[in-house]
């Protein structure tokens, strides 16, 4: 374990080497910090920091930066979550309460985490497995065709044509549509095919081959593989770290563009804590250089989908976290209103 003292040394390593990007010698520590020691004490902690292997000489001069385990203590240790400001928590609300449907939402806190963090941000749609059905609406559009309308509890909104295999009249779609309604309406979508099973007996012999073919489109809805969609945006960001990327910044490039990659970096949504993954702790090589924040989101005190920020392992962590936890919160307070 650590001394505190020494917990103190790495933390002013880290805040010096965020805000400078240059290596930090002990002579800067002692006359930036109020660590109430001599430099060569400091150096002395210092030798030892590096030789546990929390920080390192990145080359000849006299300074150190940290590794991924100076990093990942600190983050685990000793950096609370910077709290967003008034006027920073208002900017957030304002600018995505004007949103008009998912899509914008999503785009928006896209937009809005790239500007706040300064990184590349990634927002994962709403998860169908982990939604509700809200409602579902008929519409018909000739005697045989019908508009099927899947609203989620998350705002989502699905629609498919149904061609019938025989007219259906309106009486008859406005039966299915209370039925169906008072089935599904609120329950999971993992729930609904077992609660529709038996729907098409309730109809008549000759309305019943239209109920199944409704029945087969929404079910098809439930379980399409579309659901797994993420929204990127502020790659540019990256370029402001180049340094940062030991050779290039290709391969980091490369991996943002794999949805799998970045689904799996992103992690389960079932987790809904401010999750840090620093450097090598990121399975996919591409992006050893970097670190990813991430946190749950969601109507309810339920998370239905992730989003967070990738950048260089060089980053304002408890900025960061704060804003990607700010910007989750508000994101599922839209959601749970809509």
């Amino acid at each position: 374990m650590l001394s505190e003292r020494r917990l103190q040394v790495l933390r002013a390593i880290v805040q010096d080497y965020v805000g400078t990007e240059e290596p930090v010698g002990s002579k800067a520590l002692t006359e930036r910090h109020n660590l109430g020691v001599s430099p060569a004490t400091v150096r002395n902690d210092m030798a030892a920091l590096e030789d546990e292997g929390y920080i390192a000489q990145p080359h000849t001069s006299a300074g150190r930066i940290p590794t991924d385990k100076g990093y990942r203590l600190f983050v685990d240790k000793l950096a609370g979550v910077k709290p967003m400001t008034a006027p920073e928590r208002r900017a957030i609300q304002n600018f995505l309460e004007g949103a008009v449907d998912l899509d914008d939402v999503v785009a928006r806190t896209v937009r809005l985490l790239a500007q706040l963090t300064r990184q590349v941000a990634v927002v994962q749609y709403p998860s169908l497995t982990r939604s509700t059905v809200r409602h579902v609406e008929l519409l018909s559009l000739a005697p045989a065709r019908v508009m099927l309308v899947l609203i989620t509890d998350t705002g989502r909104v699905e629609q498919r044509m149904v061609d019938c295999p025989a007219p259906f009249g309106e009486t008859s779609l406005a039966d299915l549509r209370a039925r169906l309604n008072s089935r599904v309406a609120g329950r999971r979508f993992t729930d609904v095919p077992t609660l529709v099973e038996d729907l098409p007996e309730a109809f008549e012999a000759e309305d019943r081959g239209t109920v199944s073919t409704v029945l087969s489109t929404l079910l098809e809805t439930l379980v399409e593989e579309n659901e797994e969609r993420l929204m990127i945006g502020g790659t540019a960001n990256l370029t402001r770290f180049g340094h940062d990327f030991p050779l290039t910044i290709r391969p980091v490039l490369e991996a943002l563009e794999e949805q799998v990659v970045l689904l799996k970096l992103l992690g389960e949504a079932k987790d809904p804590g401010v999750m840090v993954r620093i450097g090598h702790e990121n399975a996919h090589e591409g992006l050893n250089s970097t670190s990813v924040v991430s946190v749950g989101y969601g109507s309810g005190g339920e998370a239905v989908a992730k989003l967070g920020v990738v950048g260089p392992t060089r980053m304002d962590y408890p900025g960061t976290m704060g804003a990607v936890r700010a910007v989750a919160r508000y994101v599922g307070q839209i959601l749970a209103e809509s």
